[in-house]
C-alpha cells in the first residue's frame, strides 16, 4: 500500500488558518499539518490539535516570520526584534548558529509543552535548506529522533518520505497525476497551505487568496473521489514512516 500525506504548513499562524486547517482535516482529506510555535495563534492551534487527535502535528521551525521565543538575538533578528525577511538569507548572510539552534530547540519546546507529541520537523519558507541552517535542522531531528521533510538531501540517520512534492493543485488533480508521483516512491508528501483570511494573514504574508483555493480543492468531492479510486493509496501521517 502506498502511503499519501497531504501536509498543511502555517498552523499557528492566525485563527483562521488554524479553522481552515481544521475544516480541511475533518471535511476533507488533510491528514497532517506542521506548527508555528512562534506565532499568535499557537496557542489555539494546540488546543484545536488536542480535539483532533487523528491529524499529525509537526513543528513548522520558523526564522523568517513574526517574532522570536527568545529574546537575547541578536543576528537572526532586526533592529525591532522581529525575525529577519527571507530576502536576507537569499544573498550572502552571516549569523550566529547557535542563535539558530537555541530558537528552534526553543520552539519546540514550546510545542512539547502545550502536551503535544510531534509527528516530523519541518520548516517555514524551507529555511532549513540553506547553508549552515541545514545542519542545525538536521541535529534536532536527530536530537528529538523526530522524521523530516524530504526537501533537500538527508543524511542516512533520519527518517523522512520517499517523495516531497509542492504542487498540491497538480499532485491531486486526477488518478494520473497522484499516481504519478508514486512511481520511485512508495511514501509520498504532499504540501499545502489551505486556510481562511484574516487581517493577520492579509497583513502579514505573501500568500493570501490562493489559501481558499487550496482549501476548496482539499474539500471537493472531485479529490475525495480522485483518493478513492486510488486504492492503492492510504492517507496517514508522518507516524507512519
Amino acid at each position: 500500500m502506498k502511503k499519501l500525506i497531504i501536509n498543511a504548513d502555517d498552523f499557528g499562524y492566525s485563527r483562521a488558518i488554524n479553522y481552515g486547517i481544521m475544516d480541511c482535516f475533518q471535511y476533507g482529506v488533510l491528514s497532517s499539518a506542521t506548527f508555528m510555535a512562534n506565532m499568535p495563534g499557537a496557542e489555539h492551534a494546540a488546543d484545536l490539535a488536542k480535539q483532533n487527535p487523528g491529524l499529525g502535528v509537526g513543528v513548522h521551525l520558523v526564522l523568517t516570520c513574526g517574532e522570536p521565543i527568545l529574546e537575547n538575538h541578536k543576528t537572526i533578528v532586526d533592529v525591532s526584534g522581529k525575525f529577519r525577511k527571507l530576502a536576507f538569507y537569499e544573498s550572502a548572510f552571516n549569523i550566529e548558529l547557535d542563535e539558530v539552534y537555541n530558537e528552534w530547540k526553543a520552539q519546540i519546546e514550546r510545542f512539547l509543552s502545550y502536551g503535544l507529541k510531534p509527528t516530523h520537523l519541518d520548516s517555514h519558507h524551507h529555511i532549513n535548506t540553506y547553508k549552515g541552517i541545514r545542519d542545525i535542522f538536521c541535529q534536532l531531528a536527530a536530537e528529538y529522533n523526530l522524521p523530516v521533510r524530504k526537501n533537500m538531501e538527508l543524511p542516512s540517520n533520519l527518517k523522512h518520505p520517499d517523495q516531497f512534492e509542492y504542487y498540491v493543485e497538480q499532485i491531486l488533480s486526477d488518478e494520473s497525476s497522484l499516481m504519478g508521483a508514486f512511481q520511485e516512491a512508495d511514501t509520498v508528501e504532499v504540501m499545502c497551505h489551505p486556510g481562511y483570511l484574516d487581517k493577520a494573514v492579509v497583513g502579514g504574508s505573501s500568500y493570501t487568496y490562493p489559501r481558499l483555493d487550496e482549501l476548496e480543492l482539499l474539500m471537493s468531492d472531485r479529490v475525495e473521489q480522485v483518493l478513492k479510486n486510488c486504492k492503492d493509496v492510504k492517507l496517514t501521517t508522518f507516524e507512519s514512516l
